[in-house]
């Protein structure tokens, strides 16, 4: 659950920060809501799951290996770095939106062998597919669009992954 209180997160804070204009303000303000709520909800099953296991289990499963940890490191250099290399080159301040969902997805990917959960490979390979399609956007004069496209549609998918496990693990959970 830990990692789907991330994922939630994020994926608000992506939602929040890039539904922004081509878009009209009702939609902003719906997209801004729901992203909150959402993160609410999985807030709220977190808490409730955590206490649970934490009674049930004591030891934890080791989330955080060396492993992820290189992962991490590495998912960094390539954000910060890349953004700095984007904006030498002269790039479109929209493109760094694009360039951070395709690095979460690619991180997404990387950790799914790590943590034995191909699961976590599905969301990844669609945040690099969007982070992809605004790197490309970012090229053309629908370069206002790169923030739905990368930022908003990534945040959505992964709230939308982390309501249907954090639900799915509250659910099957046993009486």
């Amino acid at each position: 659950m830990t990692g789907l209180l991330v994922g939630a997160v994020f994926g608000a804070v992506f939602v929040v920060l890039n539904a922004q204009s081509p878009l009209n303000t009702t939609t902003v303000l719906l997209l801004r809501a729901a992203a909150c709520l959402a993160a609410a909800g999985v807030v709220a099953m977190w808490f409730f799951t955590a206490r649970e296991q934490g009674q049930a289990e004591g030891a934890r499963p080791a989330m955080f290996s060396r492993g992820y940890l290189v992962v991490v490191a590495a998912e960094a250099l390539l954000l910060f770095g890349g953004i700095r290399l984007l904006t030498a080159w002269g790039r479109p301040e929209q493109t760094n939106v694009a360039w951070v969902a395709f690095v979460v997805g690619v991180h997404f990917i990387a950790l799914a062998p790590i943590w034995k959960d191909r699961s976590i490979a599905v969301p990844g390979v669609v945040l690099t597919l969007l982070g992809t399609a605004g790197l490309v956007l970012a090229s053309t004069s629908a370069v206002a669009w790169v923030p739905i496209i990368s930022g908003v549609l990534s945040g959505l998918v992964l709230l939308t992954g982390a309501v249907a496990f954090g639900w799915r693990t509250v659910v099957a959970r046993p009486a």
